[in-house]
């Protein structure tokens, strides 16, 4: 359950704060007063797209938290298959942070990508948008909603199903590789025994390439190096410091003090006859040798070259060189590798096409189950004498979901044959449709917070009345939060939120606040009446809300 959301210097929100409740969380407001603000902030918190553009005017950064209570089992173990802990009394705080050059996603202060946050909130919350509704008329959505209504039963068939189409796939690739005539296989056979051949001569070894390339540069440097440790060598022979052990010598027993000194270049004078020593050393077993400089020079142009054909790396081009003779023994033996192929790509499709059908035969059974209980729904949301029903047609190819494709079809009105969605159903129709979706979704769907963003579109009077009392059943056993214009819907509410504009040193601020039931009553007549408010208007506003309470 949603428990808090934080905003803060987001578009006209300066600062922030609301609490929400158990059940059926309202929230209303002039129109441009913010509302959209409110829920897109919490789509924002969800990993939704933010433009730098929604920052408040002379704020560094825009902020968003959310606080989530995690109670059950359930979700606990889906969070800790994606690696997530709830903290204290089982709570969970995401927060996004959105600045004129980066965002920053995190869950219990541990950062995040927004992939990873996207598959978390999916787990709490489902937020329903002012136009999600408008997604019904793409076919693809209602197969995705059949099988999230059935996804006990399907979800089993459907990984297997997956796992043997990308099986089915490779081997079509495979076989479609192996296309071609006789000629054209045996050029290709010689050139990977050439290529296998200047691989395996080249003989390869991890590490050679650097060995190389240091005593390459050591040469290729070697007159250089004699001519500075010539002169080097030249320096350590002056003449200075043997002048100044003399002298040190001549009066160090006239003061004790002067014994250290000494003491110190005798030192100096050790380490240069050593340093002496060794650079002597180094310059008379050290010598160019061209014969040497050649064969580096050459093997080196060899790596060189097998790494610009193959890959930059020895490992990259001991991979190529196994594909190589894999894509060979292919080539070789040709005939019978296709054949098992065949035989292999047969069973394979023999294995989808059983996978595909059981699932289909399941989804069927559930499709009649869910026209049923969408057919009820629709008519506690005034569709009367509605039919509805799903029909399934076979996809020529296989899909990673199997081969069905599946389409609601709906008639509104009586002796009217069901039609496709997009051709029957009007703006107000369709978010009614979908809000019967997410009812029926409702006792399948692990998810604890619902959003519905303007549901009402479209629609007024008795039907209000009754999508008020879908949310009010929905939030039984969901925590409901809804952005409406209509007074049947506020009147339904357990928890209720004004939001409010208003000018404060000269800046445009939104607010939101909890009103109480005096105030929500007030809120309610503002609803009913519109610009002014009388004592009729409250009294009914005041009757309203006790129905209201009286039906829940």
């Amino acid at each position: 359950m949603l428990l808090e959301l934080q905003v803060k210097n987001l578009a006209l929100i300066e600062q922030a704060q609301v609490e929400f409740g158990e059940g059926l969380n309202i929230l209303t407001g002039e129109t441009g007063a913010g509302k959209s603000i409110i829920i897109g902030s919490v789509n924002m918190a969800l990993g939704g797209k933010a433009s730098r553009d929604i920052i408040r005017q002379g704020a560094d950064s825009a902020f968003v938290q959310l606080l989530f209570s995690v109670d059950t089992k359930e979700q606990q173990e889906a969070l800790k298959a994606l690696e997530i802990q709830p903290g204290e009394e089982n709570t969970l705080i995401i927060s996004r942070r959105i600045t004129p050059s980066r965002s920053m996603a995190k869950i219990n202060d541990e950062m995040v990508t927004t992939a990873k946050l996207k598959q978390v909130t999916s787990l709490l919350i489902d937020l329903h948008g002012q136009h999600e509704h408008q997604s019904l008329i793409h076919i693809h959505k209602h197969l995705e909603i059949l099988d999230a209504y059935a996804k006990n039963q399907v979800s089993p068939w459907k990984e297997k199903i997956s796992e043997e189409y990308n099986n089915y796939q490779d081997l079509k690739k495979r076989l479609s590789s192996m296309e071609g005539g006789q000629e054209e296989r045996l050029r290709e056979a010689d050139f990977c025994r050439f290529e296998i051949e200047s691989i395996e001569q080249a003989a390869l070894r991890e590490g050679e390439e650097e060995e190389l390339t240091a005593r390459y540069r050591k040469l290729s440097y070697s007159q250089k190096i004699m001519e500075s440790l010539s002169e080097v060598y030249q320096a350590l022979e002056n003449e200075e410091i043997a002048r100044a052990v003399r002298s040190v010598d001549q009066v160090a027993d006239f003061d004790e003090e002067l014994k250290p000194i000494r003491d110190q270049i005798y030192d100096v004078e050790a380490l240069m006859n050593e340093l002496r020593y060794s650079v002597k050393e180094y310059m008379d077993h050290e010598f160019f040798d061209e014969g040497e400089f050649q064969q580096i020079t050459a093997r080196l142009d060899v790596i060189h070259g097998l790494q610009a054909k193959y890959g930059g790396t020895v490992s990259k081009i001991f991979q190529v060189l196994e594909e190589k003779k894999k894509r060979l023994e292919e080539l070789e033996h040709f005939d019978e590798i296709r054949t098992e192929l065949e035989q292999n790509l047969e069973e394979s499709k023999n294995q989808l096409e059983a996978f595909s059908a059981k699932l289909s035969e399941i989804r069927k059974s559930a499709g009649k189950e869910l026209a049923e209980r969408m057919k009820e729904s629709l008519i506690d949301l005034n569709f009367l004498d509605v039919e509805f029903i799903m029909e399934f047609r076979r996809l020529k190819d296989y899909t990673k979901e199997g081969f069905d494709e599946a389409e609601f079809l709906i008639s509104t009105n009586p002796g009217e044959p069901v039609k496709p969605l997009k051709s029957v159903a009007s703006g107000g129709e369709l978010s009614r449709i979908m809000l019967a979706i997410k009812t029926v979704l409702a006792d399948t769907d692990e998810v604890p917070t619902l959003i519905f963003d303007e549901i009402d579109t479209g629609i007024s009077g008795r039907t209000a009345q009754m999508v008020s009392q879908k949310l009010n059943a929905i939030g039984k056993n969901h925590q409901v939060i809804c952005i409406t214009h209509l007074p049947q819907i506020a009147s339904m509410a357990d928890s209720h939120f004004e939001i409010e504009k208003s000018v404060q040193k000269g800046k445009t601020a939104t607010r939101i606040h909890r009103l109480n039931k005096e105030e929500s009553v007030y809120e309610l007549a503002r609803l009913l009446g519109g610009a002014k408010i009388t004592e009729a208007v409250l009294e009914n506003a005041r009757e309203m809300k006790e129905l209201a309470e009286r039906s829940k």
